[in-house]
């Protein structure tokens, strides 16, 4: 009898809308032989005993919505977080970590849709997951929300419309507010939605689709790489 190699990792992916999937992360999970599923939100099925990671995609509502899922998701993630299951929240995902630990979600005043420029703190420098990127790079930007820094969370990156973009909270919660996952198709298929154009039209006019599409062309192969750097350490973890 051959004995049975060791147990592949898993990695419960919460996904709140079909076109908002893993993008690069899942290379990430490929190459490093992680198993994934995807979960809707409230999915009774979503058990932390098997998860190795808890990944929280990001979504079109706001924390402060009233829908029936966003507390009991909150609470998941708050326990993720007790029982020290690395945490990846990608922008609804980062809110929903940031009230989970008890820090305020709001309307930022400024919508970043689209590509802007990122700032790396020196925190953010030193830390694992962000040790490839510049003390400046241009990353891929849609919300409208903003949230302060959890207690005894560590900001890892700003921007000058948004200060608070990213940060960890111990050694493995990780809340992202920009799009790191995002490839050029992607950004495509997100502006194919009237939705998302008529969000486009009212911020950066009628041009607005055309610039974000031509932003992808110069930005999107550097997003892919740093995209591969932080999910991979991610996973390391």
């Amino acid at each position: 009898m051959h004995a049975s190699g060791p147990k592949k990792r898993f990695a419960a992916v919460i996904r709140h809308v079909p076109h908002e999937g893993l993008g690069l992360i899942e290379k990430s999970l490929l190459d490093a032989e992680v198993d994934f599923r995807y979960f809707s939100p409230g999915d009774p099925g979503l058990d932390l005993l098997r998860s190795d990671f808890l990944i929280v995609m990001g979504g079109p509502w706001s924390v402060y919505d009233n829908y029936r899922w966003l507390e009991p998701e909150t609470r998941l993630i708050r326990r993720a977080v007790e029982e020290e299951v690395p945490v990846l929240g990608i922008c609804l995902g980062a809110q929903l970590i940031a009230a989970a630990l008890g820090a305020s979600v709001y309307p930022c005043g400024n919508k970043e849709i689209g590509w802007y420029p990122l700032d790396v703190s020196d925190a953010g420098r030193r830390d694992p997951l962000f040790l490839h990127l510049e003390a400046r790079e241009t990353v891929f930007q849609w919300h409208g929300d903003t949230f302060d820094l959890p207690a005894g969370a560590e900001l890892l990156a700003s921007s000058p419309l948004c200060p608070h973009q990213a940060f960890r909270y111990g050694r493995s919660t990780y809340a992202l507010q920009f799009h790191l996952e995002v490839t050029a198709a992607m950004a495509a298929a997100w502006l194919q939605l009237p939705e998302n154009v008529e969000e486009v039209d009212r911020l950066h006019g009628s041009d607005g689709v055309e610039q974000i599409i031509a932003g992808a062309g110069d930005h999107a192969g550097r997003l892919a790489h740093l995209g591969h750097e932080v999910f991979a350490a991610f996973l390391g973890l």
